[in-house]
């Protein structure tokens, strides 16, 4: 059983939860491992990130709490760096990488919003979403030019297209330029994560990445970490039982 959990947020950035509330949480379910993974700064978004001064608050209760919880549970100090974050990485224990956005004509998109989703994929790119995509991953390539450890839910674009709603995950551009960021990110040598977060939200019904492309990243010699991408104590190690039997770990 994997009780270990890396991808977890608070109430420094959009969490629900403090970090302490997590920790406890994180006790009761008999974990041994929390890493606390709080968004970067950054300065075109703050709605949902850790603010500068945030940042450094959070730094000093994670330290505090690695010596409370000593012997007890493993805490670690991460963060989930955008790739258009100039936060710097230094001081923290691991690093998750991550695309929560797309850049056009100088706008910040974001990719993940049910709210804006379709508005942005039909005032920006037409209402082709594949263009949209094809993007997103132009966007995911350049995580390869950043210190990460993780590479975090790297296909959250089809966030909302559960059964092909929106487009066609079996399309050729798709499949193209999706893969192509796998290949890109490959040479890093870390791990992807197998994010259960959208389940949990009631986005999906399985986790990012879909079940092909994490076949393609193992063909291509690739490593799976499961994470949950917590924002409240429920759904810390969510469904990690379940998957963790799926894909064999």
């Amino acid at each position: 059983m994997i009780l270990k959990d890396l991808h977890t947020h608070t109430t420094y950035c959009d969490g629900r939860d403090t970090p302490r509330d997590m920790a406890e949480a994180a006790l009761e379910l008999g974990m041994k491992t929390l890493g606390f993974s709080g968004h970067s700064y950054t300065f075109f978004d703050e709605r949902y990130c850790m603010s500068k001064k945030g940042t450094e608050l959070y730094k000093k209760e994670i330290a505090a709490l690695k010596e409370e919880y000593k012997g007890r549970l493993n805490i670690l100090l991460g963060i989930e760096l955008d790739a258009y974050s100039e936060q710097s990485v230094e001081g923290f224990d691991y690093v998750i990488g991550s695309v929560h956005y797309v850049k056009v004509g100088g706008e910040y998109l974001p990719v993940d919003e049910a709210a804006r989703f379709e508005g942005i994929c039909r005032d920006y790119f037409g209402g082709d979403y594949l263009a949209f995509a094809e993007e997103y991953y132009r966007t995911v390539r350049t995580l390869a030019e950043k210190k990460i450890d993780i590479i975090g839910h790297i296909d959250v674009i089809t966030k909302f297209n559960e059964g092909g709603k929106l487009f066609d995950e079996s399309d050729p551009r798709y499949i193209e330029a999706s893969r192509g960021a796998v290949d890109a990110l490959l040479p890093l040598g870390i791990p992807f994560e197998v994010n259960t977060g959208a389940i949990a939200r009631g986005y999906r019904t399985e986790p990012y990445p879909s079940a092909s492309l994490r076949e393609y990243i193992l063909s291509k010699g690739g490593k799976l970490i499961l994470s949950s991408d917590s924002h409240n104590t429920a759904n810390l190690c969510f469904q990690f039982e379940t998957w963790e039997t799926k894909l064999g770990e």
